[in-house]
């Protein structure tokens, strides 16, 4: 504030001294080569003055200090709200406000330099990456923490086991009903319900079975995690997807009270099946043995070292990491070690 008082000054006395001289009269040459000079020197100073205060904002600002906004697919907002809460109760001069959106949103407000960080479980393509380094931007992605995606059903649906090839002929449309799966359920219509049209729930499972059309009339969207599990809750013929992160934290009382609402299937592996099921446990999800696991990555446009990478830096240390794994999801910087309970 002392520097940018004394440039003002600086200026108001210049101007003075430079109006008191153009008064005088002088040779036209002498008169035009004042003026000429007179504006370049205002011109000058002005830049200068500008330039510096346009940088307050990048000099008020370090990795534990400033006031930035991030944006997240809603299907990660658990997890990211524990992440900065924590964060910003540890470094009270570092303000972060999330923001939660589709996957599609987030990576187009990346790409229209909305917003400098986001987290998404969806990698940038080489065209968007190549865009970003013709305008001299350089994507950082770091891979976070592993999630994956449940299904769910009605309580008063029986089938809690499912083939993996059972899952992906539902997704092709080529089974449409419980009794395909069962001969036994008393169910109608599979009703497949997913969180949103630019969801990268459904676009994992698009890109999974390599689906490139339309989706059956069987799929119906929500608007997000939460109304798929109510939406289930509610509709004893419906087949939800969403985020483990949403039933994951045990110690959390929303995740608590969306477990009690739903079953949550366990699938066979993905290369065959030798009878053994495996439901979105964090075993499951590290070993990979549970079908439907993806990455979550954070990816910052920073141009410098600010409040985003120092956000990123916690996150991928050792405090960030055991946040990842109180939520029931799995660290992917930080040492897992696996516990098997033998009962008899």
């Amino acid at each position: 504030m002392k520097v940018a008082s004394f440039i003002q000054n600086f200026i108001n006395i210049a101007c003075r001294k430079i109006f008191i001289i153009n008064r005088i009269k002088v040779a036209g040459s002498y008169n035009h080569f004042l003026y000429s000079g007179s504006r370049f020197l205002i011109l000058t100073i002005l830049i200068s003055f500008t330039s510096c205060k346009g940088g307050t904002t990048r000099l008020d600002e370090s990795p534990t200090r400033g006031d930035i906004r991030i944006i997240a697919d809603e299907s990660f907002q658990p997890l990211i709200d524990a992440e900065v809460n924590t964060f910003t109760s540890l470094y009270i001069n570092a303000k972060i406000k999330p923001l939660y959106k589709p996957e599609y949103d987030v990576i187009n407000d990346f790409m229209n330099d909305s917003v400098k960080v986001v987290v998404t479980s969806k990698k940038l393509t080489d065209d968007q990456i190549r865009y970003l380094r013709d305008s001299l931007i350089i994507a950082r992605t770091t891979t976070f923490a592993w999630d994956a995606l449940a299904l769910v059903t009605n309580k008063e649906n029986n089938d809690t086991l499912i083939n993996y090839e059972d899952i992906r002929n539902i997704f092709l449309g080529n089974i449409t009903r419980w009794k395909e799966l069962d001969q036994r359920s008393k169910l109608g219509d599979i009703q497949i319900i997913f969180d949103n049209t630019k969801s990268g729930n459904i676009r994992y499972f698009k890109e999974l079975f390599e689906i490139e059309n339309e989706l059956p009339d069987n799929f119906y969207a929500v608007k997000n995690n939460p109304e798929v599990i109510d939406f289930v809750s509610r509709n004893k013929d419906a087949l939800g997807i969403v985020s483990v992160n949403w039933i994951s934290d045990k110690d959390d009382s929303l995740s608590r009270s969306f477990i009690r609402k739903v079953n949550i299937i366990a699938v066979s592996e993905r290369l065959g099946s030798n009878g053994t099921y495996y439901r979105p446990d964090q075993g499951s999800i590290y070993l990979k043995s549970y079908p439907f696991v993806r990455e979550i990555y954070f990816i910052s446009r920073e141009t410098f070292h600010g409040l985003g990478a120092g956000l990123i830096q916690w996150a991928t240390a050792e405090q960030g990491q055991r946040i990842v794994l109180k939520s029931g999801l799995v660290a992917a910087t930080m040492p897992i070690r696996l516990v098997q309970i033998k009962t008899e």
